[in-house]
This record gives structure tokens, sequence and C-alpha cells, in this order.
């Protein structure tokens, strides 16, 4: 792994995962989570949009115009070597998926990108490192939890885990010890419908239950 991004969720934990946020509201709610604290975001294609990648790329090219190195700033729910490559273009460092697929691990070395790939079993996790990958992110990581990461990182220790699905301010530092060099948030750390509201100052709040770093 590129040790910019590797050094990155190691040093800030947290990953803010964007999705369904609207548009108008994507910048919005990132500087509202920059001043909380967050230096990581993952901006997922919606795979049930026919025009998620010219979509998703727009937002990933306005992030990293408005911020620049100051956030890292990801694709998410990534399936194919197109989605690779395009989100690559807009700017995205890094590639995280919830399944593992040799063929999007390798596209993502090939364009310069970080494959983190999702897996559950030791199989896919020990398939997903052989591809390439040295950042495994542990999904649904709550549906097993902490324990679930300390196990599977005993036989496998050659790997690192992000653990995403089912993190919170409260069980984070959990994982975290566990064995975790980060982990992953959706809705309980990006709320849109806080958004809606103009409760930036909430979102700002909210992000500072994950500030983990000095």
């Amino acid at each position: 792994m590129d040790n910019k991004t590797l050094e990155r969720i190691k040093r800030y934990k947290t990953i803010a995962i964007f999705r369904g946020v609207p548009e108008a509201l994507t910048l919005p709610m990132a500087e509202a989570l920059y001043i909380g604290g967050i230096r990581l975001l993952e901006i997922t294609f919606d795979q049930q949009d026919p025009e998620r990648i010219p979509k998703t790329c727009t937002l990933i090219e306005a992030l990293v115009s408005r911020f620049g190195e100051k956030l890292g700033i990801g694709a998410g729910t990534v399936l194919s070597a197109k989605e690779v490559r395009s989100a690559a273009a807009a700017g995205a460092s890094f590639m995280l998926a919830p399944n593992t697929d040799p063929l999007v691990i390798r596209t993502a070395l090939e364009v310069g990108a970080e494959p983190i790939p999702g897996a559950f079993t030791p199989t896919e996790t020990v398939v997903a490192a052989q591809a390439g990958a040295s950042l495994i992110k542990v999904f649904p990581a709550g549906m097993l939890g902490p324990a679930y990461i300390k196990a599977l990182a005993a036989p496998l220790s050659h790997v690192r885990y992000l653990a995403v699905g089912g993190i919170t301010a409260e069980n984070q530092q959990a994982y975290l010890d566990a064995g975790a060099v980060g982990t992953g948030v959706a809705s309980g750390l990006v709320d849109t419908e806080l958004a809606r509201k103009g409760a930036f100052r909430k979102i700002t709040e909210r992000a500072m239950q994950y500030k983990l770093w000095e």
C-alpha cells in the first residue's frame, strides 16, 4: 500500500462514508466534517443509478479541487475496472469495495490507487491479499463485533484491517483495540437529514466524537 494512504488511515482512523448525499450538500457536509476533525472521505457509487460514474466523479473532482491534500478522497462501492479508472482520473486515491474482486484490485494498483476490498471470511481475505491488497475492509464488521477482527488477524497478521459496518463513536475504539487500523462510518456520521436542515454545527459536533488524533 502507498505509504501516504496508509499513514493517513493509521493516523486519522475514521473514513466518513458519503452514501446518497445530494450533490448540493456534499461540499457543505465535507466542510462540517473537516472542521470536526475528519480527514478521510469515501464517495460511493450508487449501483442502482445508470449515471453513477459521471455523478460520482463530479463529486470527487469537486472535493479534490476544494480540499487538495487536506483531505484523503476515495471512491466507494467500486465494483468494476471502469469505475476504478474513472474515479482515479477524477482524483480518488483509494478504492473501497464491499467485496473481493481481483480485477478491481489489480486495476486500482495499475492506476496508482489503493485497493481496499471488502472481505468477511479468511478465504476472501487471503484471495484479496494474493491479488495485491494490503488493507482489507472487514464488512459488515458489526455482524460479529471486534472479537472477530482479533480472531481474523491472529493467523492473517500480514494484512491490515479496516472495520466497516455498525461502527459508532461508542464502539470504534474497541475495533481499533482488536487490531483494525481504521474504521469506516456512514449514516452515524454523515447525516443527510441534518444537512438538509442546515444543522452543520451538529454534524461538526458529531465528527468530533470520532476524532482520535491530535
